[in-house]
């Protein structure tokens, strides 16, 4: 018999992102994760997906009015193409999903939710912890404060995502799911800057690594 395949990760990832991500790869080096913005990927590979932060979603991609467009900074179609696909084949095929800061807007839109276009006051935290998190419900991995830096996030949930925690200062969403999938968790925040969220990438690996069950390591 041949040797059995190692479990993939797909991703698209911004250059600039991949020096906090690798240190967190090389931590799990039975899961390779590709990224397909520098190597051709096929979504039937996929094991687990891994949304990350970057530009906006492009506005054919939206699911409502944008009465100003000027609002929709530096949006890349071609990712979003791709990562709208992934999402939806990972979702069908209850896939492990990790979708952060832009990962969990997309995650929403591509599944049918809409977006708050352009909120203040949470686009100036990069390495410290500055919102404050105000929990619906008891997690696994809970955090009191979050490094939170964005410009748009989640309005109208898609069917099937349900809040986890909010900004306890504005009511943003910060944390979201999906319950009874096997482990589709967003973050408005960077757990990839930051040691104190190493659990969420843990529980992530884990899952794509061992195919557990649905709930059982999520949220």
């Amino acid at each position: 018999m041949g040797e059995a395949r190692p479990k993939t990760v797909l991703t698209w990832m911004r250059e600039s992102d991949e020096p906090c991500f690798q240190p967190i790869f090389n931590r799990f080096p039975c899961v390779q994760v590709l990224n397909a913005r520098v190597c051709e990927t096929e979504l039937r590979q996929m094991d687990g997906l891994l949304l990350t932060g970057g530009s906006d979603v492009s506005m054919p991609f939206l699911r409502q009015p944008v009465p100003d467009p000027s609002v929709i900074q530096d949006a890349d179609p071609s990712r979003d193409a791709w990562e709208f696909e992934a999402v939806r084949r990972a979702v069908a095929l209850d896939l492990p999903v990790l979708a952060i800061c832009r990962g969990l807007q997309v995650l929403n839109v591509a599944l049918g939710g809409t977006l708050h276009l352009d909120i203040p006051g949470h686009d100036s935290a990069r390495d410290q912890d500055i919102q404050p998190l105000r929990h619906l419900r008891p997690v696994r991995r809970r955090f009191e404060r979050v490094n939170s830096s964005h410009h748009q996030a989640l309005a109208e949930l898609a069917p099937g995502i349900e809040i986890l925690a909010l900004c306890a200062t504005d009511g943003v969403v910060e944390e979201a799911w999906m319950p009874g999938r096997g482990f589709v968790l967003g973050t408005q925040f960077h757990p990839e800057r930051g040691t104190a969220y190493s659990g969420l990438f843990e529980d992530f690996f884990a899952v794509v690594n061992e195919g557990a069950g649905a709930g059982r390591l999520c949220p």
